[in-house]
């Protein structure tokens, strides 16, 4: 804008001829020339061997500076150049090569030495005024591949898609002029990766003499289209390069009005007073050929922001560009939010050429929740969660017995079972030992279970596998002391542990319990327990440690067996006491009718609970 008045100041001059000063003094004075400086448009790159020109950017607005006029008002364009490393303009020598045509200069090729900053300089005898403009001249070496500089910038170029649109050479007619006949065209396509020149691969795109006729656009034509025009000039071939930006825009048949997405019809704000509150919106805005403006606001209770007081602003961003239909998000930031806020009308509004559309933000205030309070029992109730998970991560034996000694059901009122617990083991003198003084103790004497063990309970000359059988189906647990030499002790122990799992898979009223009293290496194990162990629960011996009936071992084992309820001592012998001698009882009626050795029955088994009490 400076420029622009200051360029109006000047041709004020320029039209009003003498300055105030001179025309006093009647005396001619050497006119001050006011220097604009290098021109903002940047430096002009051509390539080494080509044609390129400079235009003076002292009439890049014509409705300031036109160059009929000012020849018409005695003024004169001259050229100067400043060389690169150099303090002082030169004058420009024109020849055939470096010449000028009204406010351009041009040059017929360019060559490497033509590199520097130029003057272009508007005088008559009483005003003056002058723009630098800088030239690159490249060589072929230094040119990227597919990226040729021009000595203008591309044009832009927007072609709709599955439509066409003939594409026109800039400074086409130009070359024409000064061309001794007429000028040829080659066109070049770059879209990276791609880099191709005429004729394409595909059928869509046409040369037509001089230019290139796209027929049918694609989203992959989209790129820079270089044209490099050839004429001939003084028995000269000469040449330049120019571009086009071609971009795809979606069909002009579709609908192009605006909308609003954000907020919906139904969408409720919810604000907090003595804060910053965003509102949102979201607006789809299609491109309009030819008329590309758009707009998206927001407004309170009517007024636009820009009469509203400060603390009132808004942030706009593309969210999305869609062959050039932009989607809009625009933020209204209300600082300091208060309640009297809530009362106005906020409308967020969006207008293209071909419609509008506005849609109201409401509002509604949060509700404040004690959050001291909230923090608090949400802390101790963290608390509490995280020491009860190590309580029961550390306790879960003791927690589990207990419940179980409260609301676990006894199994003695469920079955007709006379053992709670077949121990299986290998016959040798250390597991021999280890199960009648250390399990059976325990088992029998501490924990009120009543153990059948097979060399203990079976009467002589009875059938061995009859008899194994008989008390496995008669127990509720199968104990495994399983050790490196279970499975080659002779078969009694496989037998037993045959019949506990075929009798839990096919019965299921029979659970296998395995005890590892030493280490055993997985392929010492037996078959059957190989396949079995999955579904089993082991509980390990470690020595001297499990000695105690508050270690871990007894607990464990515990939770495996049967249930048993806290009772007092006495209660509990006697009724251990009737139960193992009603269990003997029914053991040797069991076995004289298998075996036919007994065939009276007991008359009374009182006597026998009696005796053994």
């Amino acid at each position: 804008m400076a420029t622009f008045i200051s360029a109006l100041v000047f041709l004020l001059a320029v039209m009003g001829g003498t300055s105030p000063a001179a025309s006093q003094s009647g005396a001619p004075t050497e006119p001050m020339c006011y220097d604009w400086g290098e021109s903002s448009e940047g430096a002009v790159s051509v390539v080494e061997g080509e044609v390129g020109w400079l235009s003076c950017p002292l009439f890049s607005h014509p409705s300031v500076y036109n160059y009929t006029s000012t020849q018409s008002a005695g003024h004169n364009l001259f050229w100067y150049r400043l060389p690169e490393g150099h303090d002082l303009e030169q004058p420009i020598t024109y020849s055939s090569r470096l010449s000028k045509d009204r406010e351009r200069l041009f040059l017929q090729p360019a060559a490497t030495a033509d590199t520097g900053q130029y003057i272009c300089m508007l005088r008559n005898k009483s005003s003056c005024s002058k723009i630098a403009i800088r030239l690159k001249v490249l060589r072929p070496d230094d040119v990227v591949k597919c990226a040729l500089p021009v000595a203008v910038a591309p044009i832009e170029d927007l072609i709709p898609l599955q439509e066409g649109k003939t594409l026109d050479c800039p400074d086409l007619q130009d070359a024409t002029k000064m061309s001794e006949s007429a000028p040829k065209v080659q066109w070049y396509f770059v879209a990276h990766p791609v880099c191709d020149w005429y004729p394409f691969w595909d059928s869509d795109r046409e040369q037509k003499g001089n230019s290139l006729q796209v027929h049918l656009m694609m989203e992959q034509y989209q790129g820079l289209y270089y044209c490099r025009v050839q004429y001939q000039r003084r028995n000269q071939t000469l040449n330049f390069t120019r571009s086009i930006n071609v971009t795809a825009i979606l069909p002009l048949s579709l609908p192009k009005e605006p909308s609003i997405m954000n907020p919906t019809h139904d969408q409720i704000f919810t604000v907090k007073t003595g804060t910053e509150v965003r509102l949102v919106c979201r607006g789809q805005l299609p491109f309009v050929l030819h008329k590309p403006w758009r707009e998206i606001w927001w407004t309170v209770d009517g007024k636009t922001l820009d009469k509203l007081p400060d603390r009132f602003t808004q942030i706009s961003r593309v969210v999305r560009d869609h062959f050039r239909d932009l989607t809009i998000e625009n933020i209204l930031v209300i600082q300091d939010f208060q309640s009297k806020d809530l009362k106005r009308e906020f409308y967020c509004s969006v207008k293209n050429e071909r419609g509008f559309d506005t849609r109201r933000a409401q509002l509604e205030e949060e509700v404040s929740l004690p959050t001291v309070e909230l923090g608090c029992g949400l802390g101790v109730t963290l608390l509490l969660m995280l020491i009860l998970f190590v309580v029961y991560h550390v306790f879960w034996l003791e927690l589990l017995l207990l419940y179980r000694s409260w609301f676990g059901t006894d199994e003695r009122h469920t079955d007709d079972k006379e053992f709670d617990v077949y121990i299986s083991y290998a016959r040798n003198s250390e597991e021999e030992q280890f199960v009648l003084l250390t399990l059976r103790r325990v088992l029998e004497n501490e924990l009120g279970y009543s153990v059948c063990i097979f060399d203990r309970d079976s009467l002589p000359g009875g059938t061995i596998t009859d008899e194994t059988l008989s008390f496995v189906a008669r127990s509720r647990r199968l104990l495994v002391v399983v050790s490196p030499g279970y499975a080659s002790q002779g078969s009694q122990a496989l037998l037993e542990l045959k019949a506990g799992i075929d009798t839990m898979a096919l019965a299921g009223h029979l659970r296998v319990i395995l005890v590892q009293y030493k280490p055993v290496r997985r392929k010492g194990w037996v078959r059957e327990l190989r396949r079995a162990r999955v579904a089993l629960a082991l509980v390990r011996w470690q020595g001297d440690k499990s000695r105690e009936l508050s270690s871990r071992f007894w607990k464990r084992l515990r939770v495996e067996l049967p249930v048993r309820r806290v009772s007092s001592r006495g209660e509990d012998e006697e009724e251990s006491s009737k139960e193992v001698a009603l269990m003997r009882l029914h053991s040797q009626n069991s076995t004289n009718s298998q075996t036919g050795l007994i065939s009276n029955t007991v008359k009374d088994p009182q006597k026998v609970l009696n005796s053994a009490a």
